[in-house]
């Protein structure tokens, strides 16, 4: 993760701070994402199924490319040197605009909404974030993300 000092954290409040590399997201992916959350719908892991449909073959799941947001917040997020952890502390909206296409790439595309001490030691962080699908017009999803770091 970028390391950054709080005070120059707390000046990127309504800025960008950064956008993760591509992820791609390929039947194997999807495939191993069913198994472990057992949700084998048709469209996610029957590619002669998926293809009679709207989707044209299978895509991910939802809660796939929401899952990959901790994977793309190592590449974007700002963190200071001196933490100890950091936690997810939930979701204020979460909305899926597009479906991601079996063997698509994705990545996410942050922007800090707030910064705030919540108690010594203990910040608070809201995340606009949107996951952007290579060479589509809409994005997959978007989120504000609730985050807590430990000093």
């Amino acid at each position: 993760m970028p390391v950054a000092s709080l005070e120059e954290i707390q000046s990127k409040v309504g800025t960008e701070i950064g956008v993760s590399d591509w992820i791609t997201v390929d039947q194997d992916r999807i495939d191993r994402f069913a198994e472990v959350t057992e949700d084998r719908q048709f469209i996610h892991v029957d590619p002669e199924a998926a293809a009679k449909t709207v989707f044209r073959g299978t895509i991910a799941h939802g809660f796939l490319s929401l899952s990959l947001l901790s994977r793309f917040g190592e590449d974007a997020f700002l963190q200071p040197p001196n933490v100890r952890m950091g936690v997810n502390y939930g979701f204020e909206k979460i909305r899926f605009i597009a479906p991601v296409r079996a063997g698509k790439r994705v990545r996410g595309r942050f922007h800090l909404k707030s910064a705030t001490e919540r108690k010594p030691r203990q910040w608070e962080f809201h995340h606009e974030v949107t996951v952007e699908i290579e060479g589509e017009d809409k994005p997959a999803l978007t989120a504000e993300w609730i985050g807590l770091i430990y000093i």
